[in-house]
């Protein structure tokens, strides 16, 4: 087997080691409408002060619904074949991850400001969402200028930070075993670490794909 058929495949592996888990964790706001999290999950680490917040309800389940949406619609914009052969629902798709990743990352900046963990956490949580917001804003703009490998580029980036929430859910079960300590500092690690290495290496197969 040639050297760019070994590439094709562990890149084909890749792509759908990501979808696998952009679905799964795409599904999992889902949870929220048959479990009470309040009593048995994560809202019940929340101040019941936050808890009876109309503002915080709302902008929480937009962020969560919505995050979850982006998961399961943008990994299929880097599909070639949908690229290729169904242009429209390439299209379709990327506006619907547009939109949800906007409104979701708005609504997560406002959330970030109640993160556990206090000021690291809520600031790695504000960051997230402010390059979410930022890139895709950027992804969204150099293809209504019809400049496509930017907008690769761009999507490239978001789709790192989409995939925070992914990452988030596969270091907090194991860091705090990891590293001998309590899940309170682990999830303030992880309000950084579930993000930076995404991006740092979408940054580098971005140089990489351009030499």
């Amino acid at each position: 087997m040639g050297i760019i058929q070994r590439l094709g495949m562990k890149s084909n592996i890749r792509y759908w080691v990501v979808a696998v888990f952009s679905i799964l964790i795409g599904l999992y706001p889902l949870i929220y409408m048959i479990v009470d999290m309040e009593a048995e999950g994560f809202l019940r680490s929340k101040p019941v002060i936050i808890l009876e917040s109309s503002l915080w309800r709302v902008a929480f389940f937009t962020h969560i619904y919505l995050g979850g949406i982006s998961l399961l619609v943008g990994w299929s914009q880097f599909s070639e074949r949908i690229r290729g052969k169904r242009l429209k629902l390439h299209r379709l798709l990327g506006k619907i991850y547009v939109v949800c990743v906007l409104m979701s990352a708005i609504a997560g900046f406002y959330v970030a400001f109640f993160a556990n963990g206090g000021i690291v956490s809520q600031l790695g949580f504000s960051f997230l969402a402010i390059g979410w917001f930022y890139t895709t804003l950027n992804a969204y703009i150099t293809i209504k200028k019809k400049d496509v490998e930017s907008h690769r580029k761009w999507m490239i980036r978001s789709y790192a930070f989409t995939l925070a929430a992914v990452t988030l859910r596969l270091w907090m079960p194991i860091l705090p075993p990891l590293l001998g300590i309590n899940f309170q500092d682990a999830y303030i690690i992880i309000s950084w670490l579930c993000w930076v290495p995404n991006i740092i290496i979408a940054e580098i197969y971005i140089r990489k794909a351009i030499l």
